[in-house]
Protein backbone atom coordinates (compact mmCIF):
# COMPACT_ATOMS: atom_id res chain seq x y z
CA UNK A 1 0.00 0.00 0.00
CA UNK A 2 1.48 3.32 -1.07
CA UNK A 3 1.02 6.54 0.92
CA UNK A 4 0.44 9.95 -0.55
CA UNK A 5 0.03 13.09 1.50
CA UNK A 6 1.09 15.93 -0.75
CA UNK A 7 -0.64 19.25 -0.01
CA UNK A 8 -1.77 19.83 -3.59
CA UNK A 9 -5.51 19.26 -4.18
CA UNK A 10 -5.05 18.29 -7.83
CA UNK A 11 -2.40 15.82 -6.78
CA UNK A 12 -4.84 14.05 -4.46
CA UNK A 13 -7.53 13.83 -7.12
CA UNK A 14 -5.14 12.63 -9.84
CA UNK A 15 -3.75 9.90 -7.60
CA UNK A 16 -7.21 8.81 -6.52
CA UNK A 17 -8.38 8.48 -10.13
CA UNK A 18 -5.16 6.67 -11.01
CA UNK A 19 -5.85 4.24 -8.17
CA UNK A 20 -9.35 3.54 -9.53
CA UNK A 21 -7.99 2.85 -13.03
CA UNK A 22 -5.22 0.49 -11.89
CA UNK A 23 -7.11 -1.24 -9.08
CA UNK A 24 -4.25 -0.30 -6.76
CA UNK A 25 -4.87 0.81 -3.18
CA UNK A 26 -3.13 3.99 -2.01
CA UNK A 27 -3.17 5.43 1.45
CA UNK A 28 -4.46 8.98 1.84
CA UNK A 29 -4.52 11.14 4.93
CA UNK A 30 -7.75 12.70 6.26
CA UNK A 31 -7.15 16.01 4.50
CA UNK A 32 -6.84 14.22 1.18
CA UNK A 33 -10.12 12.38 1.60
CA UNK A 34 -11.85 15.64 2.53
CA UNK A 35 -10.49 17.33 -0.62
CA UNK A 36 -11.34 14.39 -2.90
CA UNK A 37 -14.86 13.88 -1.58
CA UNK A 38 -15.84 17.54 -1.69
CA UNK A 39 -14.37 17.86 -5.19
CA UNK A 40 -16.64 15.14 -6.53
CA UNK A 41 -19.64 16.48 -4.61
CA UNK A 42 -19.07 19.95 -6.05
CA UNK A 43 -19.03 18.67 -9.62
CA UNK A 44 -21.97 16.32 -9.06
CA UNK A 45 -20.09 13.01 -9.35
CA UNK A 46 -21.74 11.49 -6.31
CA UNK A 47 -20.75 7.87 -7.04
CA UNK A 48 -17.05 8.83 -6.99
CA UNK A 49 -17.58 10.81 -3.80
CA UNK A 50 -19.14 7.74 -2.21
CA UNK A 51 -16.22 5.60 -3.38
CA UNK A 52 -13.82 8.04 -1.78
CA UNK A 53 -15.65 8.17 1.53
CA UNK A 54 -15.94 4.37 1.70
CA UNK A 55 -12.20 4.02 1.13
CA UNK A 56 -11.55 6.79 3.64
CA UNK A 57 -13.60 5.10 6.35
CA UNK A 58 -11.89 1.79 5.66
CA UNK A 59 -8.52 3.50 6.24
CA UNK A 60 -9.68 5.82 9.05
CA UNK A 61 -12.70 4.04 10.59
CA UNK A 62 -12.88 6.23 13.71
CA UNK A 63 -12.60 9.56 11.92
CA UNK A 64 -15.35 11.96 12.93
CA UNK A 65 -14.43 14.18 9.98
CA UNK A 66 -15.07 11.44 7.43
CA UNK A 67 -18.27 10.36 9.12
CA UNK A 68 -19.53 13.94 8.94
CA UNK A 69 -18.68 14.04 5.24
CA UNK A 70 -20.62 10.81 4.87
CA UNK A 71 -23.54 12.55 6.58
CA UNK A 72 -23.27 15.37 3.99
CA UNK A 73 -23.50 12.81 1.21
CA UNK A 74 -26.50 11.11 2.79
CA UNK A 75 -28.27 14.46 3.22
CA UNK A 76 -27.52 15.26 -0.42
CA UNK A 77 -29.17 11.97 -1.40
CA UNK A 78 -32.06 12.69 0.97
CA UNK A 79 -31.24 9.63 3.08
CA UNK A 80 -32.09 11.49 6.24
CA UNK A 81 -32.72 8.55 8.56
CA UNK A 82 -29.26 7.08 7.89
CA UNK A 83 -27.69 10.51 8.28
CA UNK A 84 -29.54 11.08 11.55
CA UNK A 85 -28.34 7.75 12.97
CA UNK A 86 -24.70 8.65 12.31
CA UNK A 87 -25.13 12.11 13.80
CA UNK A 88 -26.72 10.69 16.94
CA UNK A 89 -23.81 8.29 17.47
CA UNK A 90 -21.26 11.06 16.90
CA UNK A 91 -23.07 13.34 19.33
CA UNK A 92 -22.74 10.71 22.06
CA UNK A 93 -19.02 10.41 21.36
CA UNK A 94 -18.26 14.12 20.93
CA UNK A 95 -21.04 16.18 22.54
CA UNK A 96 -19.03 19.42 22.21
CA UNK A 97 -18.27 19.20 18.49
CA UNK A 98 -20.01 22.09 16.73
CA UNK A 99 -19.79 20.39 13.30
CA UNK A 100 -22.06 17.60 14.54
CA UNK A 101 -24.70 20.13 15.58
CA UNK A 102 -24.38 21.85 12.21
CA UNK A 103 -25.06 18.60 10.37
CA UNK A 104 -27.95 17.86 12.70
CA UNK A 105 -29.35 21.27 11.82
CA UNK A 106 -28.95 20.49 8.12
CA UNK A 107 -30.98 17.31 8.56
CA UNK A 108 -33.70 19.11 10.50
CA UNK A 109 -33.79 21.85 7.89
CA UNK A 110 -34.23 19.27 5.14
CA UNK A 111 -37.20 17.95 7.10
CA UNK A 112 -38.65 21.49 7.29
CA UNK A 113 -38.12 21.54 11.05
CA UNK A 114 -36.53 24.98 10.97
CA UNK A 115 -37.16 25.94 14.59
CA UNK A 116 -35.42 22.76 15.75
CA UNK A 117 -32.61 23.44 13.26
CA UNK A 118 -32.18 26.89 14.81
CA UNK A 119 -31.88 25.35 18.30
CA UNK A 120 -29.22 22.96 17.03
CA UNK A 121 -27.27 25.82 15.45
CA UNK A 122 -27.50 27.81 18.66
CA UNK A 123 -25.94 24.83 20.43
CA UNK A 124 -23.19 24.81 17.81
CA UNK A 125 -22.55 28.49 18.57
CA UNK A 126 -21.79 27.69 22.17
CA UNK A 127 -18.96 25.33 21.15
CA UNK A 128 -17.28 27.22 18.32
CA UNK A 129 -14.50 29.78 18.10
CA UNK A 130 -15.42 30.65 14.50
CA UNK A 131 -19.12 31.53 14.48
CA UNK A 132 -19.33 33.13 10.99
CA UNK A 133 -20.64 30.02 9.22
CA UNK A 134 -23.16 29.34 11.98
CA UNK A 135 -24.55 32.89 11.90
CA UNK A 136 -24.97 32.52 8.13
CA UNK A 137 -26.80 29.21 8.57
CA UNK A 138 -29.00 30.75 11.26
CA UNK A 139 -29.82 33.58 8.90
CA UNK A 140 -30.91 31.10 6.22
CA UNK A 141 -33.10 29.17 8.67
CA UNK A 142 -34.85 32.37 9.69
CA UNK A 143 -35.33 33.19 6.00
CA UNK A 144 -37.09 29.84 5.54
CA UNK A 145 -39.47 30.97 8.29
CA UNK A 146 -39.93 34.42 6.68
CA UNK A 147 -38.53 35.88 9.90
CA UNK A 148 -36.64 38.60 8.05
CA UNK A 149 -35.72 40.74 11.03
CA UNK A 150 -34.08 37.83 12.85
CA UNK A 151 -32.41 36.70 9.62
CA UNK A 152 -31.01 40.19 9.03
CA UNK A 153 -29.51 40.39 12.52
CA UNK A 154 -27.63 37.12 11.96
CA UNK A 155 -26.31 38.16 8.57
CA UNK A 156 -25.18 41.46 10.11
CA UNK A 157 -23.22 39.47 12.69
CA UNK A 158 -21.47 37.70 9.79
CA UNK A 159 -20.45 41.08 8.41
CA UNK A 160 -19.21 42.26 11.80
CA UNK A 161 -16.83 39.29 11.77
CA UNK A 162 -15.95 39.53 8.06
CA UNK A 163 -16.75 42.81 6.33
CA UNK A 164 -16.05 41.27 2.91
CA UNK A 165 -18.68 38.55 3.30
CA UNK A 166 -20.65 39.84 0.33
CA UNK A 167 -23.13 36.96 0.39
CA UNK A 168 -24.22 38.15 3.83
CA UNK A 169 -24.33 41.75 2.61
CA UNK A 170 -26.70 40.73 -0.19
CA UNK A 171 -28.83 38.88 2.35
CA UNK A 172 -28.97 41.86 4.70
CA UNK A 173 -30.23 44.04 1.84
CA UNK A 174 -32.69 41.33 0.79
CA UNK A 175 -34.14 41.24 4.31
CA UNK A 176 -34.60 45.02 4.31
CA UNK A 177 -36.36 44.72 0.94
CA UNK A 178 -38.70 42.00 2.18
CA UNK A 179 -39.54 44.20 5.18
CA UNK A 180 -40.22 47.14 2.80
CA UNK A 181 -37.46 49.07 4.54
CA UNK A 182 -35.54 50.50 1.61
CA UNK A 183 -34.70 53.64 3.60
CA UNK A 184 -33.10 51.52 6.34
CA UNK A 185 -31.24 49.53 3.69
CA UNK A 186 -29.82 52.80 2.34
CA UNK A 187 -28.77 53.92 5.82
CA UNK A 188 -27.09 50.56 6.45
CA UNK A 189 -25.25 50.65 3.12
CA UNK A 190 -24.10 54.23 3.68
CA UNK A 191 -22.65 53.23 7.05
CA UNK A 192 -21.00 50.21 5.43
CA UNK A 193 -19.49 52.47 2.74
CA UNK A 194 -18.23 54.89 5.39
CA UNK A 195 -16.18 52.01 6.76
CA UNK A 196 -15.22 50.68 3.33
CA UNK A 197 -15.56 53.43 0.71
CA UNK A 198 -13.96 51.26 -1.98
CA UNK A 199 -16.51 48.45 -1.83
CA UNK A 200 -17.95 48.28 -5.33
CA UNK A 201 -20.50 45.71 -4.12
CA UNK A 202 -21.88 48.10 -1.48
CA UNK A 203 -22.08 50.99 -3.97
CA UNK A 204 -23.85 48.64 -6.39
CA UNK A 205 -26.41 47.64 -3.76
CA UNK A 206 -26.89 51.27 -2.75
CA UNK A 207 -27.61 52.18 -6.37
CA UNK A 208 -30.18 49.39 -6.63
CA UNK A 209 -31.99 50.72 -3.55
CA UNK A 210 -32.09 54.25 -4.94
CA UNK A 211 -33.34 52.91 -8.27
CA UNK A 212 -36.15 50.98 -6.55
CA UNK A 213 -37.25 54.20 -4.84
CA UNK A 214 -37.22 56.12 -8.12
CA UNK A 215 -34.24 58.26 -7.06
CA UNK A 216 -32.54 57.74 -10.41
CA UNK A 217 -29.92 60.50 -10.21
CA UNK A 218 -28.70 59.16 -6.84
CA UNK A 219 -28.73 55.64 -8.28
CA UNK A 220 -26.65 56.78 -11.24
CA UNK A 221 -24.13 58.42 -8.94
CA UNK A 222 -23.77 55.17 -6.95
CA UNK A 223 -23.30 53.07 -10.09
CA UNK A 224 -20.70 55.56 -11.32
CA UNK A 225 -18.69 54.92 -8.16
CA UNK A 226 -19.10 51.18 -8.70
CA UNK A 227 -17.41 51.20 -12.09
CA UNK A 228 -14.80 53.75 -11.02
CA UNK A 229 -13.72 51.38 -8.24
CA UNK A 230 -13.81 48.35 -10.53
CA UNK A 231 -13.73 49.13 -14.25
CA UNK A 232 -14.52 45.48 -15.02
CA UNK A 233 -17.62 45.22 -12.80
CA UNK A 234 -20.26 44.00 -15.25
CA UNK A 235 -23.18 44.46 -12.84
CA UNK A 236 -22.24 48.10 -12.31
CA UNK A 237 -22.29 48.90 -16.03
CA UNK A 238 -25.54 47.00 -16.51
CA UNK A 239 -27.36 48.84 -13.73
CA UNK A 240 -25.88 52.13 -14.89
CA UNK A 241 -27.17 51.47 -18.40
CA UNK A 242 -30.65 50.63 -17.11
CA UNK A 243 -30.69 53.82 -15.05
CA UNK A 244 -29.60 55.96 -18.00
CA UNK A 245 -32.31 54.32 -20.10
CA UNK A 246 -34.89 55.16 -17.44
CA UNK A 247 -33.64 58.77 -17.43
CA UNK A 248 -34.14 58.78 -21.24
CA UNK A 249 -30.43 59.34 -21.80
CA UNK A 250 -30.55 56.69 -24.47
CA UNK A 251 -27.22 57.15 -26.24
CA UNK A 252 -25.32 57.01 -22.94
CA UNK A 253 -27.32 53.91 -22.03
CA UNK A 254 -26.34 52.29 -25.33
CA UNK A 255 -22.67 53.09 -24.69
CA UNK A 256 -22.83 51.33 -21.32
CA UNK A 257 -24.72 48.34 -22.70
CA UNK A 258 -21.91 47.99 -25.27
CA UNK A 259 -19.38 47.93 -22.42
CA UNK A 260 -21.40 45.04 -20.96
CA UNK A 261 -21.03 43.21 -24.29
CA UNK A 262 -17.26 43.78 -24.16
CA UNK A 263 -16.97 42.46 -20.60
CA UNK A 264 -19.07 39.34 -21.02
CA UNK A 265 -20.71 37.07 -23.54
CA UNK A 266 -23.63 38.61 -25.35
CA UNK A 267 -27.03 38.18 -23.72
CA UNK A 268 -30.50 38.58 -25.14
CA UNK A 269 -31.29 40.99 -22.28
CA UNK A 270 -28.54 43.39 -23.37
CA UNK A 271 -29.47 43.18 -27.04
CA UNK A 272 -33.13 43.81 -26.21
CA UNK A 273 -32.37 46.94 -24.21
CA UNK A 274 -30.00 48.29 -26.84
CA UNK A 275 -32.78 47.81 -29.37
CA UNK A 276 -35.27 49.63 -27.15
CA UNK A 277 -32.87 52.55 -26.76
CA UNK A 278 -32.39 52.83 -30.52
CA UNK A 279 -36.16 52.66 -30.97
CA UNK A 280 -36.59 55.49 -28.46
CA UNK A 281 -34.05 57.53 -30.45
CA UNK A 282 -36.10 56.98 -33.60
CA UNK A 283 -33.44 54.78 -35.21
CA UNK A 284 -35.72 51.92 -36.18
CA UNK A 285 -33.12 50.36 -38.47
CA UNK A 286 -30.67 49.81 -35.61
CA UNK A 287 -33.51 48.85 -33.27
CA UNK A 288 -34.60 46.14 -35.70
CA UNK A 289 -31.01 44.90 -35.97
CA UNK A 290 -30.70 44.43 -32.21
CA UNK A 291 -34.17 42.95 -31.78
CA UNK A 292 -33.14 40.39 -34.42
CA UNK A 293 -29.98 39.70 -32.41
CA UNK A 294 -32.15 39.29 -29.31
CA UNK A 295 -34.26 36.47 -30.72
CA UNK A 296 -31.26 34.90 -32.43
CA UNK A 297 -29.49 34.76 -29.06
CA UNK A 298 -32.58 33.44 -27.28
CA UNK A 299 -35.40 32.26 -29.58
CA UNK A 300 -37.56 31.52 -26.53
CA UNK A 301 -37.51 35.10 -25.22
CA UNK A 302 -41.07 36.19 -25.92
CA UNK A 303 -40.27 39.82 -25.05
CA UNK A 304 -37.86 39.85 -27.98
CA UNK A 305 -40.57 38.68 -30.36
CA UNK A 306 -42.96 41.27 -28.91
CA UNK A 307 -40.42 44.02 -29.53
CA UNK A 308 -40.10 42.88 -33.15
CA UNK A 309 -43.88 42.73 -33.40
CA UNK A 310 -44.33 46.30 -32.19
CA UNK A 311 -41.61 47.71 -34.43
CA UNK A 312 -42.92 45.94 -37.54
CA UNK A 313 -46.43 47.08 -36.68
CA UNK A 314 -45.30 50.71 -36.46
CA UNK A 315 -43.47 50.32 -39.77
CA UNK A 316 -46.62 48.92 -41.37
CA UNK A 317 -45.08 45.48 -41.92
CA UNK A 318 -48.21 43.73 -40.67
CA UNK A 319 -47.49 40.30 -42.13
CA UNK A 320 -44.07 40.24 -40.47
CA UNK A 321 -45.63 41.54 -37.25
CA UNK A 322 -48.15 38.69 -37.35
CA UNK A 323 -45.36 36.15 -37.79
CA UNK A 324 -43.52 37.58 -34.78
CA UNK A 325 -46.55 37.73 -32.46
CA UNK A 326 -47.39 34.14 -33.38
CA UNK A 327 -43.92 33.14 -32.18
CA UNK A 328 -44.47 35.03 -28.93
CA UNK A 329 -47.80 33.24 -28.50
CA UNK A 330 -46.18 29.85 -29.05
CA UNK A 331 -43.91 30.67 -26.12
CA UNK A 332 -46.63 32.13 -23.87
CA UNK A 333 -50.17 31.47 -25.08
CA UNK A 334 -51.70 32.72 -21.83
CA UNK A 335 -50.51 36.31 -22.16
CA UNK A 336 -53.46 38.59 -22.90
CA UNK A 337 -51.17 41.41 -24.05
CA UNK A 338 -49.96 39.18 -26.90
CA UNK A 339 -53.53 38.31 -27.88
CA UNK A 340 -54.41 42.01 -27.91
CA UNK A 341 -51.57 42.68 -30.28
CA UNK A 342 -52.58 39.64 -32.36
CA UNK A 343 -56.09 41.10 -32.76
CA UNK A 344 -54.77 44.54 -33.68
CA UNK A 345 -52.53 43.06 -36.38
CA UNK A 346 -55.17 40.75 -37.84
CA UNK A 347 -57.57 43.70 -38.02
CA UNK A 348 -55.02 45.57 -40.11
CA UNK A 349 -54.82 42.54 -42.39
CA UNK A 350 -58.65 42.29 -42.60
CA UNK A 351 -58.52 38.86 -40.97
CA UNK A 352 -61.68 39.48 -38.97
CA UNK A 353 -62.33 35.92 -37.81
CA UNK A 354 -58.77 35.74 -36.47
CA UNK A 355 -59.22 39.10 -34.79
CA UNK A 356 -62.34 37.95 -32.93
CA UNK A 357 -60.42 34.86 -31.85
CA UNK A 358 -57.84 37.11 -30.23
CA UNK A 359 -60.38 39.32 -28.43
CA UNK A 360 -62.26 36.25 -27.22
CA UNK A 361 -59.03 34.82 -25.83
CA UNK A 362 -58.29 38.10 -24.00
CA UNK A 363 -61.66 37.95 -22.24
CA UNK A 364 -61.11 34.29 -21.40
CA UNK A 365 -57.80 35.31 -19.80
CA UNK A 366 -59.69 37.87 -17.65
CA UNK A 367 -58.52 40.87 -19.66
CA UNK A 368 -61.84 42.62 -19.15
CA UNK A 369 -60.85 46.18 -20.01
CA UNK A 370 -63.58 48.12 -21.76
CA UNK A 371 -61.59 48.64 -24.95
CA UNK A 372 -61.36 44.86 -25.44
CA UNK A 373 -65.12 44.46 -25.22
CA UNK A 374 -65.70 47.42 -27.54
CA UNK A 375 -63.20 46.27 -30.15
CA UNK A 376 -64.58 42.72 -30.06
CA UNK A 377 -68.13 44.03 -30.48
CA UNK A 378 -67.13 46.33 -33.35
CA UNK A 379 -65.48 43.52 -35.30
CA UNK A 380 -68.55 41.30 -34.85
CA UNK A 381 -70.73 44.21 -35.98
CA UNK A 382 -68.59 44.77 -39.05
CA UNK A 383 -68.82 41.12 -40.13
CA UNK A 384 -72.56 41.08 -39.46
CA UNK A 385 -72.86 38.85 -36.38
CA UNK A 386 -75.48 41.19 -34.88
CA UNK A 387 -77.04 38.68 -32.47
CA UNK A 388 -73.62 37.76 -31.08
CA UNK A 389 -72.82 41.46 -30.69
CA UNK A 390 -75.93 42.01 -28.57
CA UNK A 391 -75.10 39.10 -26.25
CA UNK A 392 -71.54 40.37 -25.94
CA UNK A 393 -72.68 43.90 -25.06
CA UNK A 394 -75.06 42.53 -22.42
CA UNK A 395 -72.09 40.76 -20.77
CA UNK A 396 -69.94 43.87 -21.01
CA UNK A 397 -72.64 46.05 -19.45
CA UNK A 398 -72.60 43.89 -16.32
CA UNK A 399 -69.06 45.14 -15.69
CA UNK A 400 -69.51 48.65 -17.11
CA UNK A 401 -73.14 49.59 -16.38
CA UNK A 402 -72.53 53.32 -16.87
CA UNK A 403 -70.49 53.14 -20.07
CA UNK A 404 -71.79 55.59 -22.68
CA UNK A 405 -69.75 53.69 -25.29
CA UNK A 406 -71.82 50.58 -24.62
CA UNK A 407 -75.06 52.59 -24.55
CA UNK A 408 -74.40 53.97 -28.02
CA UNK A 409 -73.74 50.53 -29.47
CA UNK A 410 -76.76 48.97 -27.77
CA UNK A 411 -78.95 51.82 -28.99
CA UNK A 412 -77.81 51.30 -32.58
CA UNK A 413 -78.42 47.57 -32.33
CA UNK A 414 -81.90 48.15 -30.90
CA UNK A 415 -82.60 50.31 -33.94
CA UNK A 416 -81.50 47.44 -36.17
CA UNK A 417 -83.81 45.15 -34.17
CA UNK A 418 -86.66 47.61 -34.87
CA UNK A 419 -87.05 48.51 -31.17
CA UNK A 420 -87.21 52.21 -31.79
CA UNK A 421 -88.53 53.44 -28.43
CA UNK A 422 -85.86 51.65 -26.35
CA UNK A 423 -83.21 52.60 -28.90
CA UNK A 424 -83.98 56.32 -28.62
CA UNK A 425 -83.97 56.18 -24.83
CA UNK A 426 -80.52 54.60 -24.82
CA UNK A 427 -79.24 56.85 -27.58
CA UNK A 428 -80.32 60.07 -25.88
CA UNK A 429 -78.92 58.86 -22.54
CA UNK A 430 -75.59 58.28 -24.29
CA UNK A 431 -75.75 61.68 -26.01
CA UNK A 432 -76.28 63.27 -22.63
CA UNK A 433 -73.25 61.48 -21.21
CA UNK A 434 -70.88 62.29 -24.09
CA UNK A 435 -72.32 64.04 -27.13
CA UNK A 436 -69.26 63.99 -29.41
CA UNK A 437 -68.63 60.24 -29.13
CA UNK A 438 -71.52 59.42 -31.48
CA UNK A 439 -69.38 60.63 -34.41
CA UNK A 440 -67.04 57.67 -33.93
CA UNK A 441 -69.84 55.18 -34.65
CA UNK A 442 -71.21 56.68 -37.87
CA UNK A 443 -69.02 54.48 -40.08
CA UNK A 444 -69.91 51.37 -38.06
CA UNK A 445 -73.70 51.95 -38.18
CA UNK A 446 -74.20 54.13 -41.30
CA UNK A 447 -77.81 53.01 -41.85
CA UNK A 448 -78.76 53.94 -38.28
CA UNK A 449 -77.31 57.44 -38.51
CA UNK A 450 -79.25 58.05 -41.73
CA UNK A 451 -82.56 57.65 -39.86
CA UNK A 452 -84.47 60.86 -39.32
CA UNK A 453 -85.34 60.06 -35.71
CA UNK A 454 -81.66 59.66 -34.88
CA UNK A 455 -80.80 62.92 -36.63
CA UNK A 456 -83.49 64.66 -34.60
CA UNK A 457 -82.06 63.37 -31.32
CA UNK A 458 -78.62 64.55 -32.30
CA UNK A 459 -79.93 68.00 -33.20
CA UNK A 460 -81.86 68.20 -29.94
CA UNK A 461 -78.81 67.55 -27.83
CA UNK A 462 -76.58 69.61 -30.07
CA UNK A 463 -78.52 72.67 -29.03
CA UNK A 464 -78.16 71.90 -25.34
Amino acid sequence: MEEFSDGNDDFYITKFESMLKTNSVFFFDLEAFEVITHHYMDIGKISLAKNAIQLGLSQHPSSTLLQLIEVELLIFENKLVEAENIVQKLMELEPNNEEIYIQKANILSKKDKHLEAIKSLEMALSFTDEPEEIYALLGMEFLYLDAYEAARLNFEKCLELDSEDYASLYNVVYCFEMLNQSDKAIDYLKEYINNDPYSEVAWHQLGRQYFALGAYEEALRAFDYTVIIDEYFLGGYLEKAKTLETLQRYQEAIDNYFICLELSDATSFTYLHIGRCYEALGNNKMALKFFDKTVHEDPLLDKGWLALTNLNFIEGNYQKALSCINKALRIDSENSLYWRKYSQITLKLNLFEESTKGFKKCIKLSDNSLDIWLSYADVLTFIGDINDVWLLLIEAQKMYPNSFELKYRMACLQMLFMKEKLAIQLFESALKDDFNYHKELISLFPEVFKLEIIKQSIEKFKKQ
